[in-house]
C-alpha cells in the first residue's frame, strides 16, 4: 500500500546510523577531489588498509594523505624539475594538514541539519501525518477507503494516548460557572481587559422620591419659641402631643381629632413632653420643676413628682425609670412604681440640661447641656463614662441610632453648627459634618440608613443625611421660623417638625414600598400596660 511505502521511505530517510545513499557531495569532499587528494585509511582494529578518493568519509584512526603532482599544486621552484615524486605526509586524526584548511570534523555542520533523535517522537509524527493525509481529501486508493477494524481501533487508541486520555475535540478551557462574588465593601482597582461572556451593565441605583412639600400643615398658636425646650412627641398609639404655652393637646393622627389634655395655672408653662414606650402615659415637665404623669385614655392626672428647683426642659423614659433634666444642670431618675420616686441624681453639667435620651437597649443615657458638653452615663452609675467637649455651643440634639445601640448623634447650636457621630463604647468621634445652620434636633430612620436634622438660623430647614458618609440627600424647606423639635411617626415613614413660625409640618421622608411595609392598623392601640396601674 502507498502509505506503507511512504512510511518505509520516511524511516529510511530519518536513519542516521549508515551512509547516505544519495544527496549532495559535502564541500570538503568536493575540494579534496579538485585538489587530487586521496586518503589512505588504516583500520587499527582489522589492520586493513584502503585508499579513499574522497568520496566517502574517512573512519577514525590514522590516515595518509597522498598528493599527485598532476592534480595538486605545482611544486616549488627550489625543487628539481624532473623529480615529480608524490609528496607523502603522515598525520594523526587530531592533526591538521599543513598548507590547507580542513574542517575540524569530518562532517561540516553547515552542510545539512542533523536532528536530535531524543526529541523526535516518531509515533506521534507518523500518526499526525497519516491523520492529516486522510483528512486532506486527496486521492485515495480503494484499499485506503476501506480501513480494517484493527486499523480503526489502532487509530482510536493512538488518539487517546496522544491526547492524555481525552477526546481530540475536547476544549482546554471551559467556563461553566461564574466567578465567586467579592466580599462586601471590597474594591477592585483592576480593569477588565477581556471578558468571555456577555457584558453585564450594572443597574442604576434606585433613588426614591422625597416630596419637597409637607403632607400636612397644622397651626400651633402660642408655641413657645425657645431653643432649649421639647414641646412635641409622637406615641406608638399614633397620638401626637403638642404643648402650646401652658396647655397640652393630643392630635389623633388616625382620625384627625384634637383633644385638650391639660391646662396649667398661670404663670406655669410646659417645658417638655415624653411618651412612655407603651404610649398610654404622657410625662409633662413644667417650668416650676414639677413632673406630671397623665393617663391619656382617661384624661386623668396620675401623679406629680417634684424635686427640681428650676424648669424641666427635657425628659426620657427607660422602662419604669423616667429621667428629667433641669436648668440647674441636674438629672433626676424617677422610679414611677414606688412612692419615693427619686432614686438617683446625676451631676455632670454646670448649666441647663437641654438634651436627654436613653439608648434603645436601655443601657446608656446621653445628655447634652448648655455648657457645650455631652455626657454618657451607664445605667446604675452616677459618674459619666465619657465626656465630650468638642462642640462649641449648646447641645440640644441628642439621638441614638435604632439599629446600633452604641452610636450617638449630637448637634450643636449657632456657634457650632456641627453634627457629630460618637462610638460610645470607645468614646471616639466617628464623623463630624458642618451644617452651616443651628442644629436643634436629630432623628434616625428605622427603614433606611439615614437621619434627619432640624435647623434654625439661618436656613430653618430639615436636612436628610446618608449614613455613614454623611452626604446630603435632600433639604426640606418651608418653615419661616427656626425648627425647634423633630419626631418620627410610629410607622417610621413620617417626620413631624415644630417651628417658631407656630406651624407643625409633616414630611414623608422615608416612604416604604407596600410589599415591604408591615400591614398594621394605625387606629388600633396597644393594650394598656400594667405599669399604668402601678403609678401612684
Amino acid at each position: 500500500m502507498s502509505h506503507l511505502q511512504f512510511d518505509a521511505k520516511l524511516t529510511e530517510a530519518l536513519r542516521m546510523d549508515g551512509d547516505l545513499p544519495r544527496g549532495p557531495v559535502p564541500r570538503w569532499q568536493r575540494k579534496a577531489q579538485e585538489q587530487g587528494v586521496q586518503y589512505l585509511t588504516i583500520n587499527n582494529e582489522n589492520s586493513q588498509t584502503s585508499i579513499s578518493d574522497g568520496s566517502k568519509t574517512p573512519r577514525s584512526g590514522s590516515f595518509l594523505e597522498v598528493k599527485s603532482p598532476g592534480r595538486g599544486k605545482s611544486p616549488s621552484r627550489n625543487k628539481s624539475p624532473g623529480r615529480a615524486a608524490p609528496k607523502l605526509s603522515v598525520r594523526g586524526a587530531g592533526q591538521k594538514t599543513p598548507g590547507r584548511k580542513t574542517p575540524s570534523t569530518p562532517f561540516n555542520q553547515q552542510d545539512r541539519f542533523i536532528p536530535n533523535r531524543s526529541t523526535t517522537d516518531m509515533e506521534r509524527s507518523h500518526h499526525l501525518l497519516v491523520t492529516s493525509m486522510e483528512a486532506s481529501g486527496g486521492e485515495k486508493n480503494a484499499e485506503e477507503d476501506e480501513l480494517t477494524l484493527q486499523q480503526k481501533v489502532y487509530q482510536e487508541k493512538m488518539t487517546e494516548n496522544l491526547n492524555d486520555g481525552k477526546q481530540q475535540e475536547s476544549r482546554i478551557l471551559s467556563f461553566k460557572s461564574k466567578a465567586p462574588q467579592a466580599k462586601e465593601g471590597h474594591t477592585n482597582s483592576l480593569k477588565v481587559l477581556y471578558s468571555a461572556g456577555k457584558p453585564v451593565v450594572p443597574k442604576a441605583s434606585t433613588t426614591r422620591h422625597i416630596p419637597s412639600v409637607p403632607e400636612k400643615v397644622l397651626d400651633a398658636p402660642e408655641l413657645i419659641d425657645d431653643y432649649y425646650l421639647h414641646l412635641l412627641d409622637w406615641s406608638t398609639n399614633n397620638h401626637l402631643a403638642v404643648a402650646l404655652n401652658s396647655s397640652v393637646y393630643i392630635w389623633n393622627a388616625g382620625d384627625g381629632s384634637i383633644t385638650a389634655l391639660a391646662q396649667m395655672e398661670d404663670p406655669d408653662y410646659v417645658g417638655s413632653l415624653s411618651w412612655i414606650k407603651e404610649g398610654n402615659v404622657l410625662a409633662i415637665g413644667l417650668s416650676s420643676g414639677v413632673t406630671q404623669l397623665w393617663d391619656v385614655s382617661q384624661q386623668k392626672l396620675i401623679r406629680s413628682m417634684g424635686g427640681h428647683q428650676n424648669r424641666v426642659a427635657t425628659l426620657s423614659w427607660n422602662s419604669y425609670i423616667l429621667s428629667s433634666g433641669s436648668r440647674s444642670g441636674q438629672i433626676f431618675h424617677h422610679d414611677v412604681r414606688v412612692a419615693e420616686h427619686h432614686i438617683a441624681t446625676l451631676q455632670g453639667h454646670t448649666q441647663e440640661v437641654c438634651g436627654l435620651k436613653w439608648s434603645p437597649d436601655g443601657r446608656l443615657l446621653g445628655s447634652g447641656g448648655n455648657d457645650n458638653q455631652v455626657n454618657i452615663w451607664e445605667k446604675g452609675s452616677t459618674n459619666p463614662i465619657h465626656t465630650f467637649t468638642e462642640h462649641q455651643s449648646a447641645v440640644k440634639a441628642v439621638a441614638w441610632c435604632p439599629w446600633q445601640n452604641n452610636l450617638l448623634a449630637t448637634g450643636g447650636g449657632t456657634a457650632d453648627r456641627t453634627i457629630r457621630l460618637w462610638n460610645c463604647t470607645t468614646g471616639i468621634c466617628l464623623k463630624d459634618v458642618t451644617t452651616n445652620s443651628q442644629v436643634s434636633s436629630i432623628v434616625w430612620s428605622s427603614h433606611y440608613k439615614e437621619l434627619v436634622s432640624g435647623h434654625g438660623f439661618s436656613n430653618n430647614q430639615l436636612t436628610i443625611w446618608k449614613y455613614p458618609t454623611m452626604t446630603k440627600v435632600a433639604d426640606l424647606t418651608g418653615h419661616t421660623g427656626r425648627v425647634l423639635e423633630l419626631c418620627v411617626s410610629p410607622d417610621g415613614q413620617m417626620v413631624v417638625s415644630a417651628a417658631g413660625d407656630e406651624t407643625i409640618r409633616m414630611w414623608k421622608c422615608w416612604a416604604v414600598d407596600r410589599k415591604d411595609k408591615k400591614q398594621t392598623d394605625s387606629n388600633k392601640g396597644h393594650p394598656i400596660s400594667m405599669l399604668a396601674h402601678t403609678i401612684r
